[in-house]
């Protein structure tokens, strides 16, 4: 049980590594303004993209192997269910993420670098939200 747990934490480590880099290399990219600046960073957000996204499945494996020897009671725990919320949510915003590559890839960004600036920010906030939801589990 503690190889299951310490392998999710590393493969939590390494996705919220690059889902945090990876919008602000949006940032970046919005600002760019010669081509050969955006084709560098188109580059390195479609590997970046692909390193992290084993490592957002591994999480998920990893984390429902920890939860499945113990369902009843995990059944039972609302602080999970609040923390599996926050955990789609990621879901969700990695696969905008791999959107958002596309959309660099082909040139067809519309948006600021102020609205990614922005955006970088949410996955801080589920962070902060998953990591006091396990340590602390309030409910």
């Amino acid at each position: 049980m503690l190889w299951l747990k310490a392998f999710h934490i590393i493969a939590v480590i390494c996705w919220f590594a690059g889902i945090f880099y990876l919008p602000r290399l949006f940032v970046y990219h919005a600002m760019a303004e010669d081509q050969a600046t955006r084709n560098h960073l188109k580059t390195m957000e479609r590997k970046l993209y692909r390193f992290i996204s084993p490592f957002a499945v591994l999480t998920i494996v990893f984390g429902a192997l920890l939860v499945a020897p113990n369902i009843d009671y995990y059944l039972q725990a609302g602080w999970l269910h609040l923390k599996l919320l926050f955990v789609i949510g990621l879901v969700a915003y990695h696969l905008y993420c791999g959107h958002l590559v596309k959309i660099f890839a082909n040139d067809n960004n519309q948006r600021q670098h102020v609205f990614y600036r922005w955006f970088n920010e949410a996955p801080v906030i589920a962070l902060f939200a998953i990591v006091l939801l396990v340590v602390l589990k309030p409910f």
